[in-house]
């Protein structure tokens, strides 16, 4: 109930106020507090990180790591904050962040508004180790003149500090930025990234994070180039706006939330048969026990969620982790892992 109640008087602001407030209540002590939901049949692991639920943090709802202990008890599994740029960059002109109520979706254009890396570094150092696992997800200033070198400089400064690191450059609201999935300015992008990582003293996985408006040519180019990463992402936000309902569907900016779940659980579906052994997550969509599911048998070892926590609050985290127990109890699977790419077909 007063979840349901603090989630009315958010949506009485404007949408970027209302989610600073909702950052601002976690620091305050109104979230969930009672840790990862976990069981044996919950723990996972993903990239050799322990989970205790595979139910993750998508990146950009923490951008600037300010509420790493309250979402570490909300149940989550594991946390992603950022994106990180080396420079601090305030983003696109407001208003860049839409309610699409009535489509259980959001549009935004931040375009990487984030505290820079300096701040960000601080913060992630500061916070007790162990536990939930936390990774950043990098990203590059819009104005850089070496983009792709952007990356390897945030994951030097942060990565001492995080347990995994993301590549995004699947965000559709930096100009240019998807260029870098094509596969040639990929590998080049990754093999900075892997030098860096190779240079501190406890090498951490590298993950990469890829877009759902992907041709298929386009997919089997970028699974080849990305073979080095420790795991992939699918998806980020979405260009197509389908079927959308809302007024401000014809906004600009990345679709995420429910009608984003087909087309990344596709996506996701069509990766793991072309990179094999690739430990996938899935995101995009995900708002149920039931979503949840069906991307770990479309072949996600791990989810995340961002858009449905708009509708269903923060303690949303832990009812999807004990929800997925009993969806998995009564499926027969003993574990997340035996459940991963057991109905992958449905969705090629």
């Amino acid at each position: 109930m007063i979840e349901r109640l603090g989630l009315a008087a958010l949506h009485r602001l404007d949408p970027e106020r209302a989610h600073g407030a909702a950052l601002a209540a976690l620091r305050a002590g109104l979230g969930p507090r009672g840790g990862p939901e976990t069981s044996p049949r919950l723990a996972t692991t993903l990239a050799g990180l322990a989970l205790a639920n595979p139910v993750g943090l998508a990146a950009g709802f923490d951008k600037n790591a300010v509420a790493l202990g309250p979402l570490a008890r909300a149940g989550f599994g594991w946390l992603e904050v950022g994106a990180a740029t080396p420079l601090p960059q305030p983003g696109n002109p407001r208003p860049r962040l839409f309610r699409l109520a009535e489509d259980r979706a959001a549009i935004n254009r931040f375009g990487f508004n984030n505290d820079g890396m300096e701040a960000i570094a601080a913060r992630l150092a500061a916070r007790p180790r162990g536990g939930v696992p936390v990774g950043l997800n990098l990203g590059a200033n819009k104005a850089s003149a070496d983009r792709a070198g952007d990356y390897a400089r945030v994951l030097s400064r942060c990565g001492p500090h995080v347990d995994f690191a993301t590549v995004n450059v699947s965000s559709p609201n930096t100009e240019s930025l998807r260029d870098l999935q094509g596969p040639e300015a990929l590998r080049a992008l990754l093999a900075g990234v892997l030098t860096a990582r190779a240079a501190l003293a406890r090498p951490i996985p590298v993950f990469l994070k890829i877009a759902p408006d992907l041709s298929d040519a386009e997919l089997e180019a970028l699974a080849e180039a990305a073979g080095s990463v420790d795991a992939v992402i699918a998806t980020n936000t979405t260009l197509a706006r389908d079927g959308l309902r809302s007024p401000h569907g014809a906004e600009a900016g990345g679709l995420s939330g429910a009608p984003l779940f087909r087309r990344s659980t596709q996506v996701l579906a069509r990766l793991s048969t072309l990179m094999p052994g690739m430990p996938l997550v899935g995101v995009g969509g995900v708002g149920s026990a039931e979503d949840a599911l069906a991307k770990i048998r479309a072949g996600a070892a791990a989810v995340q969620l961002y858009t449905a926590l708009v509708y269903e609050g923060p303690g949303l985290a832990g009812r999807i982790a004990r929800r997925l127990d009993a969806l998995l109890a009564r499926d027969g699977f003993a574990s997340v892992a035996e459940a991963v790419g057991t109905d992958r077909d449905r969705w090629l």
